[in-house]
């Protein structure tokens, strides 16, 4: 079966699944930060497992859910409660499909939102930071091999991989609700094991301010089919080398946990000022 006829089942059983016919933007929810696709009301939940082509969640705080709900009138969005990683053993064509298949239902937007490690000193547990560029170390990359052109050009452009209307929009919401909003550049690698100390003094050299193991073949998908694209990391942990206690993903779902009320009103906020802006939503290549 080719990866259009995929890509049209699973979009005709999500359609089918749920009262919301069209969907305006997607939010990828990471570890421990699945609780803001709770507070859609009246939200319809798909569980991966009984949507065709879907991989299943396998790491604590991924619960494995689409949700899908209005965040204001005539703003549909889809909520992945946890998403299917590199390390877990996925190809790329896998880590990316519910993304592509969501696409095929009018998402123009994608929220993608990730627990990382803070490199640079400032970073510290709890800290959000508004994901300014990214660096792919993760070996591989979800457009490799041939072009799918339905999808999008064999050669997409990445110089604005992280829309700046839509950076400027999180960055008004946290200054009106009082919340610290760093920036830094993400470097994704592949995982699942946590970095030395010298890969991080490496990855401070070429420019990252925070480490994970997601996020970009999301991203590079995103921009490959033209929707705009806002980036956020919940920093959950210092880097190795940069702490005196050992990486734990306990700590990571934990510091999650106390960052979530600040995280739940930043996307909520943003969400809810992009639905109020019909030109920034009809503009989706500009």
């Amino acid at each position: 079966m080719s990866l259009h006829e995929q890509l049209s089942e699973a979009s005709a059983f999500i359609k089918n699944a749920t009262r919301h016919k069209a969907i305006r933007a997607v939010v990828v929810l990471g570890s421990g930060l699945g609780e803001f696709a709770d507070t859609l009301p009246g939200a319809d939940v798909i569980e991966y497992a009984k949507i065709p082509h879907f991989q299943t969640s396998t790491v604590q705080g991924h619960a494995g859910r689409l949700v899908i709900g209005e965040i204001a009138p005539g703003f549909p969005i889809a909520c992945m409660q946890g998403r299917f990683h590199f390390y877990e053993g996925h190809g790329m064509p896998q880590v990316v499909f519910p993304l592509r298949a969501l696409r095929q239902l009018g998402a123009d937007f994608l929220l993608v939102t990730n627990a990382a490690g803070g490199i640079q000193p400032e970073l510290t547990p709890g800290s959000l930071m508004l994901i300014e560029d990214h660096l792919n170390l993760m070996g591989d990359n979800p457009l490799k091999g041939a072009n799918h052109d339905f999808l999008g050009p064999r050669f997409p452009d990445m110089s604005e991989a992280y829309n700046s209307s839509l950076r400027e929009i999180a960055c008004s919401v946290a200054s009106e609700n009082g919340i610290e909003l760093k920036s830094g550049v993400y470097a994704g690698i592949s995982g699942p094991m946590y970095e030395t100390p010298a890969e991080i003094r490496m990855l401070r050299t070429l420019g990252a301010d925070a480490v994970g193991m997601s996020t970009v073949p999301e991203v590079i998908a995103a921009n490959h089919m033209g929707m705009k694209t806002l980036g956020i990391s919940c920093i959950t942990n210092q880097a190795a080398g940069l702490s005196p206690y050992k990486l734990s993903h306990q700590e990571v779902m934990e510091t999650a946990e106390h960052a979530k009320q600040r995280f739940v009103t930043l996307i909520q906020g943003t969400l809810l000022r992009l639905a109020a802006q019909p030109v920034l939503s009809s503009q989706v290549n500009s």
